[in-house]
């Protein structure tokens, strides 16, 4: 046998990394040029963790806020996704691409660039509800397939316009050629179809040359990490980053209103069944609330006239 076949035998003989229960959220600001499902991969490498998802995708050209849930988190991740989210971006004045960023190839260009007063005075109009027809390299399914995936094999990608919510949009700073701008959003907001349309607006077309997101639901930057520093405690740690290094699961809950419960109506709620609170201390509430016992998350659950019915269980351990 030679040596490199021998070698070859050892390596694939080692034991692979034994993965791990772990529950949480990692609040990962994001480089530049990585995918959002690329960086999942790398968090549940270095927690070593059995499960783990994002909430809400970042496209590879932006950096910042992506909330990662490992373990019982994945269980939140739609009240994350629901939440308002906050962008700083760059729009690049005089030119329009097909993918409405840097990315693509220029469909439409002008030499014109919007003065100060006129980019103020269009500002109003994309905020509160308004109808945003999404990039044609979008993420949205067309009778079952990606706009992103028929757009880059050249078919003719017609999406319908819809309502979404733009709570704020601020000009930050600009140059000649571009303008620097911070919006607050809800869901389902596109900052590149906003980057779109304020060029076609304006008179001069123009895509987002630069994108970061400052926000997401109860995450922001001063509660994220990145991912050199995650990088650097995981060399320190070869059986997989502690808990500690985690944010508890119902960090993601704290819009929600919260139901303090005794073990018993834990363990009620752990086995499906509902459970009435009674007493003049009982809370007046209606709809989701997070139910918590002595502290810690066990329960999200529908609260109606007084009684509460369960939806998701949490198995978790001190850390809730």
């Amino acid at each position: 046998m030679t040596e490199e076949a021998e070698v070859r035998i050892v390596a694939s003989a080692a034991p692979r990394p034994k993965k791990r229960d772990v529950n949480g959220w990692v609040v990962l600001d994001k480089p530049v040029g990585m995918t959002s499902t690329h960086a999942v991969a790398v968090i549940k490498r270095l927690f070593r963790a059995r499960k783990a998802g994002h909430a809400g995708t970042l496209d590879p050209l932006a950096s910042g806020i992506l909330p990662i849930a490992l373990g019982e988190a994945t269980k939140t991740v739609p009240y994350v996704m629901d939440g308002r989210k906050a962008y700083a971006f760059t729009v690049a004045w005089g030119e329009e691409t097909n993918t409405d960023d840097a990315e693509g190839h220029v469909v439409a260009s002008s030499d014109e660039r919007p003065e100060p007063d006129a980019i103020a005075e269009l500002l109003p109009r994309f905020t509160g509800t308004i109808l945003q027809v999404p990039p044609k390299f979008s993420a949205i399914k067309i009778d079952g397939e990606r706009a992103y995936d028929r757009a880059r094999e050249g078919e003719a990608v017609e999406l319908q316009p819809r309502a979404v919510t733009i709570e704020q949009l601020r000009l930050v700073s600009r140059t000649e050629d571009r303008a620097l701008f911070e919006a607050e959003c809800g869901k389902g907001t596109y900052v590149r179809a906003i980057a779109r349309d304020l060029g076609r607006n304006l008179g001069c077309f123009g895509h987002v040359a630069a994108l970061r997101r400052t926000r997401v639901g109860p995450f922001n930057l001063h509660n994220s990490v990145t991912l050199d520093a995650l990088e650097t405690l995981a060399s320190e740690a070869p059986d997989g980053l502690p808990d500690t290094a985690l944010l508890p699961v119902a960090t993601a809950l704290c819009d929600l209103p919260s139901v303090a419960v005794d073990r018993t109506g834990a363990g009620r709620l752990a086995r499906g069944q509902s459970m009435l609170l009674r007493g003049r201390d009982a809370p007046v509430l209606e709809g989701t609330v997070a139910v918590m016992l002595a502290g810690r998350l066990v329960a999200l659950a529908e609260f109606d006239r007084g009684e509460l019915h369960p939806k998701r269980i949490f198995n978790l351990g001190e850390r809730g």
